[in-house]
């Protein structure tokens, strides 16, 4: 089976949710007929505006999620809904919401590691909830930018038959090797799929990287963006996961007598 998915990288305006929701739809519109799945950013409708989350983050995430569900349906198309900050009663969170071309929404993933270097500590809360969902019959996995520099944690999810892996992220221009060197390995040592989702430009503090990519389970690039504004697309063939896990049997091979 095949799927085409696309990466809608682009510079987010700082604090301002109505004009990032109005240019990601213009972006989902345009795309549409192209893809089979849509990937946005990390935290696309704010931007790394914390501390002024408490008044600007999604209550609850009503907004995002109608929106996203009214969005993939009348676009017939999966859309890995990047993330955004939602404001609970128990705190501000970074949650991945995942819709279905039909409308419905199938998961929302909290991120689990907050970045300390970016102050994510101070101002939101981590979550407890596993990532895993399932499109077009294919079990996936959805991440948010610093939960890749933890190995274990996705391979929890492959093991459990994740077979892509989707990545949203707003990383930082400095790391860019990092974030190239740590995407190509997940893909490498899961044999998974990985499409991975940057913003780019700049915010008041920090300039990012761009970048947004689509991987095999060899490691190879099939789909990169630049610094810049793009929306990238690669076709898959699901196919491809088992060829690469027959090929060299990781999964076969884990010691679980030893870790």
């Amino acid at each position: 089976m095949k799927l085409t998915i696309s990466c809608l990288q682009f510079d987010i305006a700082y604090g301002n949710p109505s004009e990032n929701f109005k240019k990601a739809e213009q972006l989902i519109e345009q795309e549409s007929r192209k893809a089979d799945i849509l990937l946005l950013p990390e935290l696309w409708t704010t931007g790394y505006d914390l501390k002024n989350l408490g008044s600007i983050a999604d209550e609850e995430g009503r907004q995002t999620k109608r929106w996203l569900q009214e969005t993939a349906k009348a676009n017939r198309i999966h859309i890995v809904c990047g993330s955004v900050a939602v404001k609970k009663k128990s705190g501000v969170y970074n949650i991945m919401y995942i819709a279905d071309k039909n409308g419905h929404l199938i998961k929302e993933y909290s991120k689990a590691h907050l970045f300390q270097l970016m102050d994510e500590h101070l101002y939101l809360s981590a979550g407890s909830g596993d990532g895993r969902f399932e499109l077009e019959g294919m079990p996936a996995a959805g991440f948010i930018c610093y939960d890749i520099r933890f190995p274990e944690w996705i391979r929890k999810h492959t093991s459990e038959g994740a077979g892509i892996i989707f990545v949203s992220a707003e990383w930082p221009l400095a790391r860019l090797d990092h974030w190239q060197s740590l995407l190509k390995a997940r893909a490498i040592e899961n044999q998974c799929f990985v499409a991975a989702c940057n913003r780019s430009g700049k915010d008041p503090a920090n300039e990012f990287a761009g970048h947004s990519t689509v991987i095999d389970p060899l490691g190879r690039t099939l789909a990169e963006a630049g610094r810049g504004e793009a929306v990238i697309r690669a076709e898959i063939d699901l196919r491809d996961i088992e060829k690469a896990r027959g090929q060299i049997p990781v999964f076969e091979d884990i010691r679980k007598d030893l870790y």
